[in-house]
Order: C-alpha cells, then sequence, then structure tokens
C-alpha cells in the first residue's frame, strides 16, 4: 500500500483499488461513495462546490505526476489495505478547506488520508512530511480519527504496531 499527499492517493496492487478526493469531477459512476461542498455549506448545491470521495476498481488518478513526492510504502498488510478502501464511505465529509470538525486545520485531502490511516492504526506521526513541503490539514485527519479512537475505544482496524 502507498500514499502520497497533495490530491489524496492510495495505489494498490494491479486490478485493485484506488481512493481519490478531488474538489470536483466528471460525471458518470466512478465510484463516489461520499462528497461535500467546498468552502461553504451553502456552495455546495452546486456541482462545482461539490467534492467527491471515490473508490474503484481499478481506478486511477489522472494528476498522479504532479504529487509531491513518490509514493512511500506504508504497510505490506493486505489486510491493512482492505481496512483502509472498508472506511473510505465513513469518512467524515465537512466542508473542503474549513475546519468545521474543530480540529485546528482546514479539512482537505491530506485530512481524509491522515484519517484513514489512522484509523486502520498506521502511526501516521512517524510518516514524514514531504522534503521542503508542507501538508495543510494532515493534523486534523489525525485529531479528528483520535476522536473516534476514543469514541470505541481504539483505531477501527488492527491493533496500533
Amino acid at each position: 500500500m502507498t500514499s502520497t499527499t497533495r490530491r489524496s492517493r492510495s495505489r494498490f496492487p494491479p486490478g485493485g483499488t484506488s481512493s481519490s478526493r478531488r474538489p470536483w469531477g466528471e460525471g458518470g459512476e466512478r465510484g463516489v461513495v461520499a462528497g461535500g461542498a467546498v468552502g461553504l455549506r451553502p456552495l455546495g448545491r452546486l456541482r462545482l462546490f461539490r467534492y467527491e470521495v471515490r473508490r474503484w476498481r481499478g481506478g486511477t488518478i489522472p494528476d498522479v505526476r504532479e504529487a509531491v513526492e513518490s509514493p512511500r510504502r506504508l504497510s505490506r498488510d493486505a489486510a491493512v489495505a482492505r481496512r483502509v478502501l472498508e472506511l473510505v464511505p465513513q469518512a467524515p465529509t465537512p466542508v473542503w478547506g474549513r475546519d468545521e470538525l474543530h480540529a485546528g486545520e482546514m479539512w482537505n485531502s491530506n485530512s481524509l488520508i491522515s484519517w484513514l490511516l489512522a484509523r486502520c492504526g498506521i502511526d501516521v506521526e512517524a510518516i514524514p512530511l514531504p522534503t521542503r513541503g508542507r501538508a495543510p490539514g494532515w493534523s486534523a485527519g489525525i485529531v479528528v480519527a483520535r476522536r473516534a479512537d476514543a469514541r470505541t475505544g481504539g483505531a477501527a482496524g488492527a491493533p496500533r504496531p
């Protein structure tokens, strides 16, 4: 399993499933499992101001070459990869670019990925930021995941290593 920041991306073995969060997307059945407003909740009524959280077998990320750094292997455990995919539809979907969840940072694609990884028991704080880069929203996902862990008695996936 690998992940990058900027536009959220997860890659699994050939024929596997991809996960993506984009501010807007093409129509059609593309594995949309959740979505929300961008900027301001009332604007979410307009397609232009909606984002989609997608999960689909054989999916691709059109702008993968725009990623800040190469993918990083975070786990070789297939069960962790499966759990990430199982959790995608359950991810929080607050207004993109706002701090509606009072996590101290705006919610964005970095938040989604850090939330998914933390909920699966991956030590997200040990994942280094991109070289000479930053990952706005990363901490928001961790904060929201910890709140969920506190309510449920631990990470949603396997025990933390």
